[in-house]
């Protein structure tokens, strides 16, 4: 049987509390409505997808974990399944072998007991970013998504996230979004800044009559790119 999807879990009050603060917000989180953003509660699994989905486009992100997910009959995947696949099979399902030596380094680690996955749970955000940061393969950028995408902690607002930079360059306006500006705005939606990505992400998609003020350049640059963020 398939497992029932989930999604972050928020509602209007977070958006209100948002709203009240910015009235360009405000006037596009009317437009858009409430956002079901699937999530992926087990960590490992959360951690190894988002390892699979950097530097590369999100549908193949979804195509290579499809792939994965779909050889181990499980839609969560786990150390052990991992660890008993030679690497080269692995590499077959896409992944680089310079990922899926991350990845198998990632797996030995968490099934010796060196990381304990469970733990990182009773952590602070940024002592669970200094932790995974400290793995192989692992930057600020995959911290941050699965402290929002696994661990649905409430105040997450990537700047080294580009689709965040462009979505907020078309909501306000702006020909870039300089650190100075993004902390203005990451203050304004505290402590909610998990909810109001869901929606700069959503406006960042174009489907909402937003333009991007960005020379042409920049604006393909966001589109079609990931941040660099593998060590």
């Amino acid at each position: 049987m398939a497992a029932l999807q989930q999604f972050f879990e928020y509602g209007q009050a977070e958006v209100d509390a948002i709203c009240m603060k910015d009235k360009a917000f405000a006037l596009a989180a009317g437009q858009i409505g409430i956002i079901r953003r699937e999530v992926t509660p087990d960590i490992f699994s959360a951690l190894v997808k988002s390892m699979v989905g950097q530097q590369i486009s999100t549908k193949a992100q979804k195509t290579i974990w499809e792939r994965i997910t779909g050889a181990f009959g499980s839609s969560a995947v786990s150390p052990q399944m991992i660890l008993g696949m030679p690497i080269e099979k692995f590499q077959k399902f896409g992944v680089t072998m310079k990922k899926a030596g991350y990845i198998y380094e990632l797996s030995q680690k968490v099934q010796s007991g060196e990381l304990d996955i469970t733990a990182l749970y009773e952590l602070p955000d940024e002592q669970v970013i200094s932790k995974l940061c400290a793995l192989n393969g692992v930057g600020l950028w995959t911290a941050e998504m699965l402290l929002l995408f696994s661990m649905q902690r409430p105040d997450i607002l990537s700047f080294g996230d580009l689709a965040i930079q462009r979505g907020m360059r078309m909501l306000y306006r702006h020909r870039t979004v300089t650190r100075e500006k993004f902390e203005k705005y990451r203050r304004r939606y505290s402590p909610h800044g998990s909810v109001a990505s869901l929606y700069i992400w959503e406006i960042a998609s174009g489907n909402w009559g937003y333009s991007d003020p960005a020379p042409e350049r920049s604006s393909q640059k966001a589109v079609q790119s990931r941040l660099a963020d593998s060590k």
